[in-house]
């Protein structure tokens, strides 16, 4: 891995898919950090989120989607709506986000949360 910028930015816009994924951590709430014993985990659809930083800063919100080209979350709590009532969510950035609540329905994503790291 290299120390310049530029190849720093290259590497992050060139990224393919599944290390985009893992781009997406998010950072865990207090509690889930101790159940779980691990810092972060990529977010998905569905997971429960608080705003800790930007202008929506202590929202609470479901995931409603997650844009991998461009490392952003759209949550529920982060929208307005449009002249013609359509709802439009702002994005935002996964650094700015803590999970308070994980989605568990999927077997994959409960496997990847119990193994070891």
């Amino acid at each position: 891995m290299s120390k310049q910028p530029r190849k720093q930015r290259k590497a992050l816009y060139t990224a393919p898919l599944h290390k985009r994924h893992n781009k997406m951590s998010v950072h865990l709430s207090d509690a889930l950090r101790q159940e779980f014993n691990r810092r972060a985990f990529p977010v998905r659809k569905g997971d429960e989120v608080l705003i800790v930083r930007g202008d929506f800063k202590g929202t609470t919100g479901k995931v409603e989607g997650v844009d991998l080209k461009h490392y952003r979350v759209m949550v529920d709590g982060a929208s307005s709506n449009k002249q013609d009532g359509t709802k439009l969510y702002q994005p935002i950035h996964p650094s700015n986000l803590e999970i308070i609540d994980l989605y568990l329905d999927d077997e994959r994503r409960n496997n990847a949360l119990n193994r070891k790291v």
